[in-house]
């Protein structure tokens, strides 16, 4: 338990080489004993027959993690958990279920669930599960059902009617789908043997937590809250949907203007325009997705504009005004459009933080909110830790998964774990979807200087027979010096998916040869990732532009 421990004060230590080695090698045999007399001691000495034997299901860790805290010659204080966890979501749970695998007493809090979040409620699953992965793809594969009609005619498909869709079907299936789930990751916490408390959680001093009026003491609190939408404050706004709400309308939209040139941004306007919404999207810069290599950025637009999106490039939203007929018009600094049944906001998320009493405690924020953390995900307050979207690092479902995971080893695993952020693939579920792992062009540039660029933009099989004007773009970004894949960069059907594989030989170090010596599968758009053989572009620049720094990756996966 020391290494484990060793990121604690104050810490448990043996005075016998002895015992430590007969604590190290019978772990569940040994028990500590301790009795008031050695409470002012921060190193334990134990005296012969203090180590009895216990039945098989009593836990050390639990036992040290719980009892063996002295605080500047106090009595050890007794906790009602190890570990206390504000937040259901993905990593809360990974969380708190590893460090109850590992034998360690935890409680999770979680508001009631709702479709939508608020102040006082939430549910079961999180942001993922509940509000934004999950229903989101669901959503994504009602939508592409009308580019696939489109696509069958030339495969020999006849309609004697038009297809039509029924919103609210849509909304009723997701609905129950959500209550399933949620139903699920409560059984996940149950069988772990985790308490879920109801309520909303605050913290009160660095070792309680208030649910809705009662206390709970805890060795350890963590911090897993995540985002919610954000919403900039113009004259309007009150009139605007965020991505919450998105999700659940009540009806569908006729036409939709979305603030917003990020990944939540393009999904939602893949999914109306799929579902024959008019669609508008307002942008303050000249090309969306901010972060992601350039040659996406502009291969998705492209792509997205052949589909009937409008974009409106370099417009920054002013005022929302409403007519007498409920309908909506969009006043931007370059004019107003009007006639829109719904303005969706999709500017960005903020860290959950407000009301959680991190100030009272002096848990160190940024001026977002997120909660400050070092490598190990520990705030600035010992005994408080924070992992997910609450601490804005890279903003992923799987990312705070990883985090969780990292911090049960820390904390109750005998392995203090730092989460490993190198080559962290992503996706955005546009139409058509991007997958993405390791450095874009304007990255490996910065951070390598000499670099070769291999693309592929193509025409896929299917749409050789369908008539549309699909196409599939491709990108390895390959270092010159070691011949290492730096990045990987797909916009296409199945992107993601295909992406997902790629991503193990990126994050493995494998180089181009490696790729070249790859037998593709045929007919694929896959295997063009393995027959690239020869350089769009090659750039030589030796030496990285001085005073600069190496690349965050949280640049082109948390946009």
């Amino acid at each position: 338990m020391a290494a484990a421990t060793s990121l604690s004060t104050p810490r448990l230590t043996f005075s016998s080489p002895k015992l430590q080695t007969l604590y190290r090698n019978f772990p569940i045999s040994l028990s500590l004993n301790f009795s008031s007399s050695l409470s002012h001691s921060k190193t334990l000495t134990l005296a012969p027959g203090s180590l009895s034997q216990r039945p098989s299901s009593f836990s050390p860790r639990r036992c040290f993690a719980v009892r063996a805290e002295s605080e500047n010659g106090a009595e050890p204080r007794h906790y009602d958990f190890d570990l206390f966890t504000i937040g259901a979501g993905s990593g809360g749970v990974r969380a708190s279920r590893f460090a109850a695998n590992f034998g360690s007493s935890v409680a999770v809090c979680e508001l009631p669930f709702a479709t939508i979040s608020s102040e006082t409620t939430g549910g079961v699953g999180g942001t993922c599960v509940l509000r934004g992965c999950v229903p989101k793809k669901l959503l994504v594969y009602a939508s592409k059902f009308s580019h696939e009609f489109d696509e069958s005619g030339g495969f020999g498909w006849k309609f004697e009617a038009e297809p039509k869709h029924d919103w609210s079907t849509l909304i009723a299936n997701k609905n129950a789908e959500l209550q399933r789930l949620t139903g699920i990751y409560k059984n996940i916490l149950k069988n772990a043997g985790v308490t879920l408390i109801e309520g909303r959680g605050k913290i009160v001093d660095p070792h309680t937590v208030d649910v809705d009026g009662k206390l709970y003491t805890a060795r350890h609190i963590l911090i897993a809250v995540g985002g919610r939408p954000f919403i900039p404050e113009i004259p309007g706004s009150e009139h605007a949907i965020d991505s919450d709400a998105a999700l659940d309308l009540p009806s569908k939209p006729k036409k939709i203007g979305i603030v917003g040139g990020g990944y939540i941004a393009l999904e939602f306007a893949g999914i109306f325009n799929g579902l024959n919404t008019d669609v508008h999207v307002f942008i303050r810069q000249k090309k969306v997705l901010r972060g992601f290599d350039e040659d996406v950025r502009d291969f998705v637009a492209e792509q997205m504009s052949l589909r009937g999106i409008e974009f409106h490039t370099e417009e920054s939203p002013q005022a929302i005004l409403k007519s007498a007929d409920g309908s909506l018009s969009l006043k931007t600094n370059k004019g107003t459009v009007e006639g829109f049944s719904h303005i969706m906001f999709a500017t960005g998320r903020r860290p959950n933080t407000k009301n959680l009493g991190l100030e009272t405690v002096g848990v160190k924020m940024t001026k977002t909110g997120a909660i400050e953390v070092d490598e190990f995900s520990r705030a600035s307050v010992p005994s408080i830790w924070a992992v997910g979207d609450v601490t804005d690092r890279i903003n992923l479902t799987p990312v705070a998964l990883m985090e969780g995971g990292a911090l049960a080893k820390t904390l109750f695993g005998n392995e203090p774990t730092k989460p490993d952020y190198r080559a962290v693939p992503s996706a955005v579920f546009s139409q058509p979807p991007i997958g993405q792992v390791g450095l874009t062009e304007e990255q490996a540039i910065q951070k390598y200087g000499d670099i070769d660029v291999y693309t592929a933009n193509f025409r896929p099989l299917k749409a050789t027979l369908s008539g549309l004007p699909d196409r599939v773009f491709m990108k390895l970004i390959v270092c010159a010096k070691t011949n290492k894949v730096l990045g990987l960069h797909m916009c296409g059907e199945d992107s993601p998916e295909i992406v997902q594989g790629f991503a193990v030989a990126v994050r493995a170090g494998l180089t181009k040869a490696d790729f070249d010596a790859t037998v593709g599968i045929h007919p694929t758009a896959a295997e063009e990732l393995v027959t690239m053989r020869t350089p769009t572009r090659k750039i030589r620049n030796s030496s990285p532009p001085e005073g600069k720094t190496d690349p965050e990756v949280k640049a082109a996966a948390g946009v």
